[in-house]
C-alpha cells in the first residue's frame, strides 16, 4: 500500500473516520516521508481531491478548537496533522439515520507520531492541544466558506467525548463557546449507507 499504514481511530466503531501514518524515511539527516499520494490514498480509501491548506497555531495547552464543520454544498473532508506539538483530535458523527450517530471517533496526533487524521464529510472536527506551541495543518477538499460554517458544543454531554485533562482551564473562542448541543443542531447530512 505505497508505505501507508491505515487504523480506525479510538473507540474503533466508526470505520470512516481513518489514522493514517504514512512511511517514514530517517537516515543521519533527519528523515523523510510522503504526507500525501493520491493513489496511496485511493488504495486506503480515502478519495481526497485537496482545494485548501490551512493552519492553526496555539501558544498554551488546553486550547480548544472545535467542533466545527461546513454546512453543504460547501461541506468539508479534512486531512489534519500536527507539525509541532500535539492534539488530542476528534470526530464527531453528525450524519443523520448513521448508525454511529452521535458518536465520536479521536487519536492523538503530534509531531512526534508523525499520524495524520482524515475526517470524511458529515462529521464535526475539533481538536484539544496538549502540548505548548502547537502547530496544525489541514488540507480540505472545498474551500473555507464563513456563510457555511457551523458547529456542535465541544463538551455536549449527550456526545461524550472524554478529552483529557490539560492542567489548565479550556480556552475557547467566544463562537465555540455558544455552539449547540447536538440534540439541538439542525439536520444538515444524511446516512448514505
Amino acid at each position: 500500500m505505497s508505505g501507508l499504514s491505515v487504523q480506525p481511530c479510538s473507540p474503533g466503531t466508526i470505520p470512516d473516520v481513518k489514522v493514517l501514518e504514512p512511511r517514514v524515511f530517517e537516515d543521519s539527516r533527519g528523515y523523510f516521508s510522503e504526507v500525501f499520494k493520491q493513489s496511496a490514498f485511493c488504495e486506503a480509501g480515502v478519495e481526497m481531491t485537496i482545494r485548501q491548506m490551512s493552519q492553526s497555531y496555539s501558544v498554551h495547552p488546553g486550547t480548544m478548537r472545535g467542533l466545527h464543520f461546513q454546512i453543504p454544498p460547501y461541506s468539508q473532508a479534512k486531512l489534519v496533522r500536527v507539525l509541532s506539538g500535539a492534539v488530542c483530535d476528534v470526530a464527531v458523527d453528525i450524519r443523520v439515520g448513521s448508525p454511529t450517530y452521535g458518536q465520536w471517533a479521536s487519536t492523538t496526533l503530534s509531531a512526534e507520531n508523525r499520524r495524520q487524521l482524515y475526517v470524511p464529510h458529515g462529521f464535526a472536527h475539533g481538536f484539544l492541544t496538549l502540548e505548548p506551541e502547537t502547530l496544525v495543518v489541514y488540507a480540505v477538499d472545498c474551500e473555507y466558506a464563513p456563510d457555511h460554517e457551523a458547529g456542535i458544543a465541544w463538551n455536549d454531554h449527550h456526545v461524550g467525548v472524554p478529552w483529557p485533562d490539560v492542567g489548565s482551564e479550556v480556552m475557547l473562542s467566544e463562537k465555540d463557546s455558544q455552539q449547540p448541543a447536538l440534540a439541538d443542531l439542525q439536520q444538515y447530512f444524511y446516512f448514505q449507507g
